[in-house]
């Protein structure tokens, strides 16, 4: 009786490791999601830092709240902007976006259609700590009126709990 007791015993703890091993690994999985939302900021909002132009304004969507960029170059025909964005939630937690560039092409005077902007999401805090993501914009600067109107669409990737 023991024999048997002891081998059911083995088999039970043999088959519950992997379940134990399952949990642990699904605990460690990020869990994603899409996001999407309107970007409207003022350029020159808050002035210049180190030489730079900036923008402030507000995101609307799933990652609401303030953002300000900081305008580090814009090419000499002024299509291509490289930025550095500035971004807290409406929950007080910030988003670590990587330098990005937009791109567009001038559809009236002073007017850029921003075809091609690409944004990169490493990190921030609290439920963005650990966090990646992968945003696409679409919109226009019209740099008469000193605005600028984007869509951003894309996936925000939360890092696994243990």
């Amino acid at each position: 009786m023991k024999t048997t007791t002891r081998f059911f015993s083995f088999v039970s703890s043999v088959a519950l490791l992997p379940a134990l091993l399952t949990v642990n690994g699904f605990a460690k999985t990020p869990t994603c999601s899409d996001v999407g939302g309107v970007i409207l900021t003022n350029i020159g909002g808050f002035g210049q830092i180190d030489g730079h132009l900036t923008t402030m304004g507000v995101a609307t969507g799933d990652l609401k709240g303030a953002l300000g960029v900081e305008i580090l170059s814009v090419s000499s025909d002024s299509t291509t902007i490289t930025v550095q964005h500035h971004w807290v939630t409406d929950t007080g937690e910030t988003l670590t976006i990587d330098q990005a560039q937009a791109h567009g092409t001038f559809v009236g005077t002073g007017l850029l259609a921003i075809t091609d902007y690409k944004v990169h999401l490493s990190g921030g805090t609290g439920r963005f700590a650990n966090a990646t993501g992968d945003f696409t914009n679409i919109g226009e600067v019209d740099f008469n009126s000193g605005q600028a109107v984007l869509r951003y669409s894309g996936r925000v990737c939360y890092a696994g709990r243990d």
